[in-house]
Order: structure tokens, then sequence, then C-alpha cells
């Protein structure tokens, strides 16, 4: 298996989407979390390589979850690429003023997922 990724994503027809694209096509271990809560509990467990995270979800939006796993120690370093419906460009800017390596647009093409993921990790040599 490839790199780790954490996927968090509330809604069930994407995460199911995503996961196949990703590890059939890309070759990349994913746990997936229908929740903020539920990917600060796995997290330290799983050990990620990237973050990939739904911007708009119940509880605890993706910009607010990735500002508490960037408080994690053991965390530390971890890339995260935000998946997100809102492509107005001052949203892309705030995203990737917190940190984000960059900004996947929804709906996404499931065959091109994995490539592009893959060459966003390639810009920071991951």
């Amino acid at each position: 298996m490839g790199p780790k990724i954490l996927h968090v994503e509330d809604d069930l027809d994407i995460q199911e989407i995503a996961k196949l694209s990703l590890e059939t096509l890309g070759g990349f271990e994913v746990r997936q979390c229908i929740s903020g809560q539920q990917a600060l509990d796995e997290v330290i467990g799983f050990g990620p390589d990237l973050f990939l995270l739904d911007v708009m979800m119940p509880e605890m939006s993706g910009d607010t979850l990735y500002a508490q796993l960037k408080l994690m120690p053991e965390l530390e370093g971890i890339p995260a690429i935000f998946m997100t419906a809102r492509a107005q460009t001052k949203d892309i800017i705030e995203l990737k003023e917190l940190g984000a390596l960059d900004v996947i647009l929804k709906p996404f093409d499931a065959m091109e997922l994995p490539e592009q993921i893959k060459s966003i990790l390639a810009t920071v040599g991951k």
C-alpha cells in the first residue's frame, strides 16, 4: 500500500467513490471518518501521511478540524488537502492560508482523483 490518507467526509456516497478511486487506482491506504470528532478519535492510531478533508460538515467544519489536528504534536507536518463545492477564490485562498496544500473541487472526477493527489503531494516532496 502507498501513502495513508485520512479522509473525512460526511456524505457516504462521496466516501465510497473516493475510497474506491484512491485505493484501486491510486494505491493509497484510506481510512474514512464521517465526522471531525471521529477523525480526532481515530487519527493517532492510523498515522496518516495526508488529511483529505471535506470543508462543510455538520458539528465541526473541515477547517476547524484541521486547526485541531495541527495542535497535536504527533501529527506535526502532516499536510492537508481540502475538498469543497465552494469554488469561490476567496474560500480557496482562506483554506490555503490555513496551511492546506491545495483544494479539490466537488464534484471531482473519480478517475482523476488519485493523480490529482499525487501531483499535489509531489509539490512538497511527499
